[in-house]
This record gives C-alpha cells, sequence and structure tokens, in this order.
C-alpha cells in the first residue's frame, strides 16, 4: 500500500498547479466578460433608432453574455474545489503528525447513558471521533457518530471488505469529500424532505401545454412586429394577459417559490454526490447494496436530481423582476415551471430519503476508509467462533503517538474475567481502554492497532466514569450503582464483554472490597467475560476460587529515586504501589 504522506503531499503539489491554471483562465473570462459587455453598448449606441436591429444586437449580447456568465460560474466552481482539495490533503497530513485537535470533536454526540462512549474518549477534545472524522456533510457527522455507539456484532466482515476498498480510492474519497463540502447549505436534508413530504400541490393540470400555446403566440408576434406585420400595441397587450393569469396564482407562487429557494442549493449540489457514487464501480457487497438503492425508474439518480435542481433554479427566477414580467407575461414560465416541479414531487418523493441517506452513508463511510488508508500498519480482526474471545499481539491505542506507544500481547477468553491491578499512571486504565477501543473498532469493520488479533464477535459495555448529577439530585455512589444495575440487567439479555474501572468508588474501603468481590461474583456467574481494574489487592484472592479469574497487573519501580514505569502487561499481582511516593516526592507529605 502507499505511503499516506507521500500521496498526500503529491496531490497538494498536483493541485496548485491546477489552481494556478484556473485562476489565469478566470482572468481571462472576466477581461471577455467586460469586453463583450463594451460591445453590447457601443452596438445600441451605433444601431440607436433602428428598433428591429437593436433588439436583434441586444438578445445576441445578452444570449452570449449568459453563456459566458455559466462559464465563468463554472470556472470559479472548480478553482474552490480545488482550494477544497488542497485543504483535504494538508488536514490528512497534520492528522498524521498528531495535530487534529481542530477538527469537529464531536461533543454533541456525548452521552453519559450509553454502553461505552463516555468512558473510552470517544467524543469531545481529543477523542477517537476527532481523530477519525472527515466528513464533509451534518448528516455524514451524525451517521458515523451513530456506527461508532452502534454497538452491534452484524456484517462484520462485510464492513470489513467495504472498507478495504473504499481504502484503496482515495481520490474518488478526496473529489466526493470536497464536492460534499462544497455543497454545504443553510438547511439539512431533514428539513428538505419535511419541506417535499408536505407539500401541497395547486397548479392545475391545463398548465401542462397552455405554457407551450402561449409561448408559440409570443414567437409569432414578435416576428410579425419585426417584419412590420403587426403593431407593438398587439404584444403589449398579449403580455399584460399572461401577467394577469399568472397573478391569478401569484399568492400560492409565491409561497412556493420562498420555499423551494431555500432548499434548492441542496438539489443543485447533491446530484453531483449521487452521481460520483453512480459513476463509481464497487465490487463488495455492501457498497454495491447502497449504489444499487440509488437507481430510479431505470434512470441514473443523479440526473432525475439534476432537473429538479434544474427545475428549482427556473422556479428562483421569479425573484428577478425581468424575468417575473417577460417569462411569465410571454411565455408563462413561472406557472409551467411549478406545474414540472409539482409532477417531479409526486413521482419522486417517496425516494429522496434513499438518496439522502446513500449520500451520508458514503461520507461516513469515506472517514473510516481514510482512517484504514492513513493506517497501512494496523491490522484487520481474524473472526473466528471459538473458546477464544480475543487473541491481540502487540496491541496499542490509536490516539497514542507510536513512537511512545508501549504494546502489549493479550489473550481473553470467552469466560475469562481479567483483575488488573498496578500502582498510579502505570497505564491500567489505557490498557482497559485499548481493549474497548479494539472492540468497538473491530464491530464497525476497521482495523485496530496491532500485529495480529483473532476475534470472537462480542458487544461492548463499560463502566470507567460515573459522575454525580446536582440536576438530578443523584449522588456519586447512588449514579454508579445504577450503572452496574445497567450491566447485570444487559448481560441477561445478551453477551457482552465487560470493563470497569475501580468501581464502588463511592464508598468505604472494606465496604467497596466487599461490595466488588461480589459483584464481580455475579458477573462471573453469568458468564460474561471482561476486565476489572482495581487498587484493592483483596480483590485477586477470588482468583484461587473461581478458574475464570485470572490477575494480571502493571508495575512501576522507583530507580536513583525516581519512578518508572514499563507500561508492560505482566501476569500477577502487583506489589508496588506509588501514591506515598508520589505525596512525598510533591512535599505533600514528610518523610
Amino acid at each position: 500500500m502507499r505511503d499516506p504522506q507521500s500521496f498526500y503531499q503529491e496531490e497538494i503539489k498536483s493541485y496548485k498547479v491546477q489552481l494556478e491554471m484556473v485562476k489565469k483562465q478566470l482572468l481571462a473570462s472576466s477581461t471577455v466578460r467586460l469586453v463583450v459587455f463594451m460591445l453590447a453598448v457601443f452596438g445600441v449606441y451605433f444601431l440607436y433608432g433602428n428598433t428591429r436591429m437593436v433588439l436583434v444586437a441586444m438578445v445576441v449580447a445578452i444570449a452570449i453574455f449568459l453563456y459566458l456568465v455559466s462559464r465563468h460560474t463554472d470556472l470559479q466552481y472548480k478553482r474552490d474545489k480545488l482550494k477544497k482539495l488542497i485543504f483535504l490533503n494538508e488536514t490528512e497530513i497534520q492528522a498524521l503528525n498528531r495535530d487534529f485537535k481542530n477538527l469537529p470533536d464531536g461533543s454533541g454526540f456525548k452521552d453519559d447513558t450509553h454502553f461505552y462512549s463516555q468512558d473510552i474518549d470517544l467524543f469531545g477534545n481529543g477523542s477517537f471521533y476527532q481523530y477519525l472524522n472527515r466528513s464533509s456533510l451534518p448528516e455524514g457527522g451524525q451517521l458515523l457518530a451513530f456506527i461508532l455507539k452502534e454497538n452491534t456484532t452484524d456484517r462484520i466482515e462485510e464492513k470489513q471488505e467495504a472498507l478495504k476498498e473504499l481504502a484503496q480510492i482515495p481520490k474518488w474519497r478526496q473529489d466526493f469529500a470536497a464536492t460534499a463540502a462544497l455543497s454545504k447549505s443553510g438547511i439539512t436534508t431533514q428539513t428538505a424532505l419535511h419541506w417535499i413530504l408536505n407539500y401541497t400541490p395547486f397548479v392545475p393540470g391545463i398548465m401542462r401545454f397552455l405554457p407551450w400555446l402561449y409561448t408559440g403566440g409570443s414567437i409569432l408576434f414578435f416576428g410579425l412586429l419585426l417584419m412590420g406585420f403587426l403593431p407593438a400595441s398587439v404584444l403589449f397587450y398579449w403580455l399584460l394577459l399572461g401577467l394577469l393569469i399568472t397573478g391569478a396564482f401569484s399568492k400560492k407562487m409565491t409561497k412556493l417559490v420562498s420555499g423551494t429557494s431555500k432548499i434548492q442549493s441542496i438539489f443543485e449540489r447533491y446530484n453531483r454526490l449521487l452521481a460520483a457514487i453512480e459513476a463509481q464501480k464497487f465490487e463488495s457487497a455492501l457498497l454495491k447494496e447502497k449504489q444499487v438503492g440509488i437507481q430510479s425508474h431505470g434512470r441514473k439518480t443523479s440526473a432525475v436530481l439534476r432537473e429538479f435542481a434544474g427545475l428549482l433554479s427556473d422556479l428562483d427566477q421569479n425573484n428577478n423582476l425581468l424575468y417575473l414580467i417577460f417569462g411569465n407575461g410571454l411565455f408563462l414560465r413561472g406557472l409551467f415551471t411549478a406545474f414540472r416541479v409539482e409532477k417531479w414531487i409526486s413521482e419522486h418523493k417517496e425516494s429522496m430519503g434513499v438518496w439522502f441517506d446513500c449520500i451520508a452513508f458514503f461520507d461516513a463511510h469515506n472517514s473510516l476508509a481514510n482512517f484504514v488508508f492513513n493506517h497501512p500498519g494496523y491490522t484487520f480482526p481474524i473472526l473466528k467462533e471459538n473458546e477464544i474471545c480475543i487473541r491481540s499481539k502487540q496491541a496499542g491505542h490509536p490516539l497514542l503517538d507510536p513512537k511512545k506507544c508501549v504494546v502489549n500481547d493479550y489473550v481473553i477468553d470467552r469466560t475469562d474475567f481479567f483483575i488488573i491491578t498496578g500502582a498510579n499512571m502505570a497505564g491500567k486504565s489505557t490498557f482497559l481502554r485499548t481493549v474497548s477501543l479494539q472492540i468497538v473498532m473491530a464491530n464497525i469493520g476497521l482495523p485496530v492497532c496491532a500485529a495480529s488479533m483473532e476475534y470472537n464477535p462480542i458487544k461492548l459495555i463499560t463502566s470507567m466514569r460515573t459522575s454525580d448529577s446536582l440536576t438530578d439530585e443523584a449522588s456519586y455512589f447512588f449514579s454508579e450503582l445504577k450503572r452496574l444495575k445497567f450491566i447485570v440487567d444487559e448481560i441477561q439479555k445478551e453477551n457482552y464483554f465487560v470493563v470497569l474501572d475501580e468501581i464502588l468508588k463511592g464508598t468505604n474501603s472494606k465496604d467497596k472490597a466487599i461490595g466488588s468481590r461480589k459483584f464481580v461474583e455475579r458477573l462471573v456467574s453469568s458468564g460474561a467475560s471482561g476486565i476489572i481494574a482495581t487498587h484493592d489487592l483483596s480483590l485477586c484472592e477470588v482468583a484461587q476460587e473461581l478458574p475464570q479469574i485470572k490477575n494480571y497487573y502493571f508495575d512501576a519501580e522507583i530507580i536513583d529515586d525516581e519512578l518508572h514505569f514499563d507500561y508492560t502487561f505482566k501476569k500477577g499481582i502487583c506489589q508496588n504501589m506509588n501514591a506515598s511516593f508520589l505525596l512525598r516526592k510533591m512535599d505533600i507529605i514528610q518523610e
């Protein structure tokens, strides 16, 4: 697999060259538009007095000018997209260097009642979500958070194959991300979908053909006027009649234009995203399933959405005074467009939710695939149904600097329950979060920070960070008891891997020791596997009575009056604690 950093550097270099070319084209485009405008002014000046020729000159000039404006807009979009692509690649280089604190951290997704998200730094500043998330759309970011919190073991191998495939097409992913970033709108897709589903039609069926007849009449009268066979007053009255017909629906038209103008940008942009999905050939089952789901009656959904975006753009022209007068007065254009908008809504409104969900799916999964691409040394867990729950070699935490991260091997059977003791700051909590995050990553199809991992899929549940609630008038101890009750209830329903860190901290040491032992015995008797970290060495004695319990520890040594940690996972019970040493070292207590 290619080196991520080199790839991003090459992409930045290439896009900067293209950006300079587009900037030169924009400058030339602006100059040409100015020249056309000046020529039109001079043409009208020199032809003044010849009404027919002035009209011809104005029509030709306007047509050329509109084409140049459209081309200039396309160049501006290309420029903005290249800038975004450069930014995306620069962001990846920063993230590879562990500089990602400026990215969205997902704090809004925090949930202290969730199975594990509050305990394993899933959301918030410096979180796994912040390190992982590259979504360009709000819906994609929300779906990514849902995936991280879903806690399911379904279709893991299909998820792995989908992410492997997406990881191998970084250019496509970045093009999609840049397009999506330029597709942001003032409203969400849910708002647009709600408006569409609750829209009430008002345009009569006669508008299917009446605007065509009226347009034909306008062209005929205009031609006769140019040839001198018809006075200008006839065309004026024809214009007035068209305005009266349109005016009969003015109130409802105004409401329609107001509503569609709010959702127009979404449809203008999202057809590009659907086109990108449609054009890419996917092989993995999950991606093909999503791709097939957006097919619309034998037509490409992007074309259907582009058609609607064009209709909304035409409808929005009613805000232009000249279009409002001449477009409606001579061609009944507003009513005809409104009729087509309503027809489109009737035919496709039930499919729009699927289209938007598909775009959010790829936006979210591009973040996951980006993680795969950025970590070629990580390994995809091998799924096995046997007595082993997890066998991980050289396991580390993905948020730790690889140069400083100490990796460990561990094997946990389906009925094992580890009791981990150790000195303060020796690595117990980090190990618990490493194991927990490996389970979460494995379940969503991601590779893990390890040399290898065998995995018998299981859901995760934790109790590591309990806080009191002044609002709910709940003490710390009562909050913890509720959390433990939640765990006991859940493990009766299905299998979970349970991770606990120093439970029952809100009571006295004797009560804590007794309660912790009883709780661990309850978990083991329920057939749960898991880990508990504790400073209470008496809890380790339960291993003598229950074969499912195994003792492990992290150690610390005092060498030359300095505290040293090796952060190595070892079998046995820790004998070296460091609280007294640290208190003396910091002059909090005396010798």
